[in-house]
């Protein structure tokens, strides 16, 4: 998971768990092909955006994704590109699957995501900003004003 990624304009270690839920709960990762096939698609994502796959986890009704994503795409962009493609493609090979979903969408419109974080959790980030400048507070005898978070 460290690998920092670059795009033409930046540099970034960016990764989201995600989970997506099938519609209406419905059982469809229960065979072995359909988990190759959703694994194949997201090989066809990582060409044409800048989606990396670092884990897919599969639950019979719900997907877990752990995914770097390039800046440029807002968390909730890279949750309908996944979505999007992978429902299209998965009613296109298993057509099956759309008579169990009452001809319907794949994907809950339900999800959840979350940031996952490299170098620590939120409290050894919060300290590390709140530690932001203060060792040049301290060496410059100069008045400040006020002090913004107070």
């Amino acid at each position: 998971m460290g690998a920092v990624r670059r795009s033409h304009h930046n540099v970034y270690q960016i990764h989201y768990h995600i989970v997506t839920p099938v519609k209406y709960r419905r059982v469809i990762f229960d065979k072995p092909d359909r988990e190759q096939y959703l694994r194949h698609i997201a090989r066809g994502i990582e060409e044409r955006y800048s989606i990396v796959f670092e884990k897919i986890g599969l639950d019979q009704d719900h997907v877990h994704w752990l995914v770097s994503a390039a800046p440029k795409y807002a968390p909730s962009a890279v949750v309908r590109v996944i979505k999007s493609i992978m429902g299209r493609e998965m009613f296109r090979k298993f057509p099956e699957i759309r008579e169990d979903l009452w001809g319907g969408e794949l994907w809950s419109d339900a999800f959840y995501i979350g940031t996952v974080g490299e170098g620590g959790n939120k409290r050894v980030i919060e300290e590390y900003v709140e530690k932001q400048g203060k060792k040049r507070q301290r060496e410059s005898n100069q008045l400040k004003l006020f002090d913004p978070l107070r």
